[in-house]
């Protein structure tokens, strides 16, 4: 839906902006000549008449008022700043269903809103960045996780302990071995998940720290997981020019382990802040429909980790 809407307003910007510059530069000329024309033939023209020669076609005067905003939403949605809707709670307890985001569209290179071809590099996603991307099966949907491999990293999921093995660069010796990524628990239960308890870890990623959350009841679905040629079940070997992706609620959430890697050109940029939290606690009784607010949560405003 949101690459439609692009290609719609790209669409729509084009096409009122075509309609202005052949007002400019074609049709405002002939009425003012058929204006000159009418004054030479006729003597104490009235400014009614003088009005009426002049006045711009309805679709022209339309076009002329909504170019302007229209080309300012499609410069800032395409290469600036885009709202997104948190439709899970796939990243809890980081982002909460109802929460609205802005994405930085231009921390991952500036493209083009139609064809998403790079026109200019600006930087790379950092481990640790919550980042949006198009779904690798189906790119008209967008994701949002974590990133937690980069280029040339092993990621190792095992017993619900992640591991990071960092790309080895060039030169470098001897090559990093794979790390534990430490948590410490910060609470149980301020979550649930089908009437269990979930268990709240902080961790830290890259220069990110940030909290997740595990289900102690719920089995590893190892069989399910996306299985690289050449590794054992649950580790990954990633690509060049691809990354791995977790979400925060990590027995809640369809991500790399399952799908495998998001390629560069699916990149859409980074999640910098929510700008507005929305509660969406109605019950079927209620005289209002589900997808009125119940509330505002103000106190989760801000910038994001």
């Amino acid at each position: 839906m949101a690459a439609y809407f692009s290609i719609f307003l790209v669409i729509v910007t084009l096409l009122t902006g075509v309609i202005w510059a052949f007002d400019a530069w074609l049709w405002a000329p002939k009425r003012r000549a058929r204006l000159s024309a009418a004054e030479a033939q006729t003597t104490g023209l009235s400014d009614e008449n003088k009005a009426q020669i002049l006045r711009e076609p309805g679709f022209v005067e339309t076009a002329k008022s909504v170019f302007p905003v229209i080309a300012f939403v499609t410069i800032l949605r395409s290469f600036l700043w885009e709202p997104f809707q948190i439709p899970s709670g796939s990243m809890m307890p980081t982002l909460l269903v109802g929460d609205f985001i802005l994405v930085e569209k231009f921390a991952y290179g500036i493209k083009d809103p139609v064809w998403r071809t790079k026109l200019v590099a600006t930087g790379e996603p950092k481990r640790g960045d919550i980042f949006v991307f198009k779904y690798p099966l189906d790119p008209s949907i967008d994701y949002i996780k974590r990133v937690v491999g980069l280029p040339g990293d092993k990621i190792i999921y095992h017993n619900k302990q992640l591991y990071i093995q960092q790309a080895c660069k060039e030169g470098q010796s001897p090559c990093p071995q794979p790390q534990l990524v430490s948590h410490t628990e910060v609470s149980r239960g301020d979550f649930l998940q089908d009437g269990i308890p979930l268990l709240r870890y902080h961790e830290k990623l890259g220069e990110v720290s940030h909290d997740i959350l595990i289900n102690p009841a719920r089995p590893e679905p190892t069989a399910y997981y996306y299985q690289q040629p050449g590794t054992a079940e649950g580790e990954y070997l990633v690509p060049e020019g691809m990354y791995f992706a977790m979400g925060d609620n990590r027995d809640n959430s369809t991500d790399s382990r399952f799908w495998g890697f998001v390629p560069e050109d699916n990149l859409v940029g980074r999640a910098v802040c929510i700008w507005m939290s929305f509660e969406f606690n109605r019950k079927p009784d209620d005289f209002l429909p589900h997808w009125v607010p119940s509330g505002v949560r103000f106190n989760r405003i801000g910038g994001l980790e």
